[in-house]
């Protein structure tokens, strides 16, 4: 099997159906950049070493799977995709953000990305959640998105800061506070 098709070298792709569109149409910018998510996702996991984080960020990854293919998928498309983020899903993120919180020490302000490898890539991995969300943001002003999706999407980059914080806790690697 070849991996190269060619069908994109004019600036075009093909949507989940067929239909195609430019490769900088806001579609593809907001499940690329679930994309590029997932694959940070990728790299954190080469940090994680405890194994309920390392399992929770897993099933995140396939759940980005899901965002994506709801993503490239365009209303009306006879190609509709059976899975869905379910409010299930988003329910388990926020008890997952819970559990991240249990015992780690009191807000004292904002922190700075940082600290340990992990969390670092934690932080990395909200600020393109972030970006994300915008993008997706973005396509529902012009198209119905599940609202699951964004709920699930605005949970993760929580869930990501709540991670951070929690690797440099259980590393003993001091949060920097941000100072005027």
């Amino acid at each position: 099997m070849k991996v190269y098709t060619r069908t994109g070298d004019a600036g075009q792709t093909s949507l989940i159906g067929g239909t195609r569109v430019p490769k900088d149409c806001i579609r593809l910018e907001s499940y690329g950049t679930i994309d590029e998510l997932n694959a940070e996702i990728g790299l954190l996991l080469t940090y994680v070493t405890e194994q309920p984080d390392r399992e929770c960020l897993i099933g995140i990854q396939g759940n980005l799977f899901t965002v994506g293919a709801q993503l490239a998928t365009p209303a009306g498309s006879p190609h509709t995709p059976s899975c869905k983020i379910t409010p299930a899903e988003v329910d388990e993120l926020e008890k997952q953000i819970d559990q991240a919180s249990q015992g780690l020490p009191a807000w004292r302000g904002f922190t700075l990305p940082g600290g340990t490898r992990a969390a670092a890539i934690a932080h990395l991995c909200r600020t393109v959640c972030r970006r994300a969300e915008r993008r997706i943001l973005t396509l529902a002003t012009s198209e119905e998105i599940q609202p699951e999706i964004l709920s699930y999407i605005n949970r993760l980059s929580d869930y990501f800061y709540v991670l951070a914080l929690r690797l440099n806790f259980l590393s003993k690697t001091e949060e920097i506070l941000w100072h005027k």
